[in-house]
């Protein structure tokens, strides 16, 4: 069951269901000694299991990147147009250049982040702070964009937040 989900484009909700349910089984039937990579209806699917959680990110081909490729195209000796972007038929999907290590390797770094937050981070942790595993996932990623590594500044704005919450608890006594 699905305990956390950010999604950077809009998906209706129904959809979004089937979407999780349908990866989460594919994730599930496969065995340890198989790739955390998969392909998906037009989806990249990076996954990673700790202990019993699945940490599980999807991508797909990004519109600006197939602009400029689009853009960038040069005519060969025989005259045509060609570019780095294969010519999208009417049930093909462009390439997606997504970096699947790099993704992987963030999932990690989200984890050991989660772990120096919590302890060591379990499910529980993320159904009663749901708010605060937001904000760090919220901080880390912006806009779809991987734009924070460093858990010292993640963490560092977390307990900003937890310090100044404190400060207004004593307020209302």
């Amino acid at each position: 069951q699905t305990r956390l989900s950010s999604y950077y484009e809009w998906m209706d909700m129904a959809e979004r269901v089937a979407l999780e349910s349908e990866i989460i089984r594919k994730c599930l039937s496969r065995s340890e000694l198989q790739c955390s990579f998969l392909e998906y209806r037009g989806f990249k699917v990076i996954y990673r299991r700790y202990a019993s959680l699945f940490f599980i990110v999807g991508t797909k081909a990004d519109i600006d990147v197939r602009k400029k490729l689009g853009n960038s195209s040069s005519s060969n000796s025989n005259g045509n147009s060609s570019s780095g972007m294969r010519k999208m038929g009417d049930n093909q999907s462009p390439e997606n250049y997504e970096n699947e290590l790099g993704l992987l390797e963030f999932i990690h770094t989200l984890v050991e982040t989660m772990d120096r937050w919590a302890g060591s981070i379990c499910e529980l942790d993320i159904m009663y702070q749901l708010e605060h595993v937001h904000f760090l996932l919220d901080e880390m990623v912006m806009n779809g964009y991987v734009t924070e590594t460093n858990k010292s500044n993640v963490l560092r704005l977390i307990d900003l937040i937890d310090r100044e919450s404190k400060k207004n608890e004593g307020m209302f006594r």
